[in-house]
């Protein structure tokens, strides 16, 4: 079992003790990640406070549902995907309690009705942003791993280029470099799957463009 002065070991050796029912494995993986998920949801939410929160609630998220990860992407990248859905989930739940009393009807008129624009996908919507999300979860992991690992640092993690070379051991110039070559190698993957009107054709609304598509957590 995990001890706490073990904590040179690797994620992976982490997330096995963990699933084995290791609570202090788990909090070792949420130390070590907590400053990149808190990070992630403060750009999302900019709120700190709100960040906090969410950022808990995906760690309890994540250590129920640990089972289901495959290590097909690093802990971290798992893991940021989670604060990120969590943080999403939050954004709709507060814009579905901002709501009108229309009973009265408008004021300033005899009668009429106020149609609101939804801000919820419908059900077709729904269906394709899934869609897209897993489109590019696949293409993302069939790019070469030299180009892969920055779009996962900057895109994914949202580290700063600077702290992306740093990571990958190579000049800014150099890192900048790989995003763009990945960026490109991506879309021209995503674009494998549109149809002749320039649209995913395995979508209809609630999605982007190909071109202002980001790898979705």
């Amino acid at each position: 079992m995990f001890k706490a002065q073990n904590s040179e070991c690797s994620d992976a050796d982490l997330v096995e003790s963990a699933r084995q029912g290791d609570k202090q494995a788990f909090g070792e993986l949420v130390k070590r990640h907590h400053h990149l998920c808190v990070g992630l949801a403060s750009g999302i939410l900019r709120d700190r406070g709100d960040a906090e929160d969410e950022a808990q609630n995906a760690y309890w998220n994540a250590f129920q549902h640990l089972h289901q990860f495959q290590g097909e992407a690093e802990f971290s990248t798992w893991l940021a995907r989670i604060v990120v859905n969590q943080c999403l989930m939050f954004i709709r739940a507060k814009r579905r309690a901002r709501f009108l009393h229309l009973d009265a009807g408008v004021p300033g008129q005899s009668s009429g009705t106020i149609d609101l624009p939804s801000w919820r996908l419908d059900p077709e919507g729904e269906v394709g942003s899934r869609q897209v999300r897993e489109v590019l979860e696949r293409e993302i992991q069939c790019i070469p791993a030299l180009l892969r690992n920055v779009v996962l640092l900057n895109d994914v993690q949202e580290l700063p280029i600077a702290e992306v070379a740093k990571r990958l051991g190579i000049s800014v110039s150099a890192a900048k470099s790989r995003l763009l070559r990945a960026r490109i190698e991506l879309r021209r993957r995503v674009l494998r799957h549109c149809g002749a009107s320039g649209h995913l054709s395995l979508t209809t609304r609630g999605t982007a463009p190909p071109e202002r598509l980001r790898y979705p957590s």
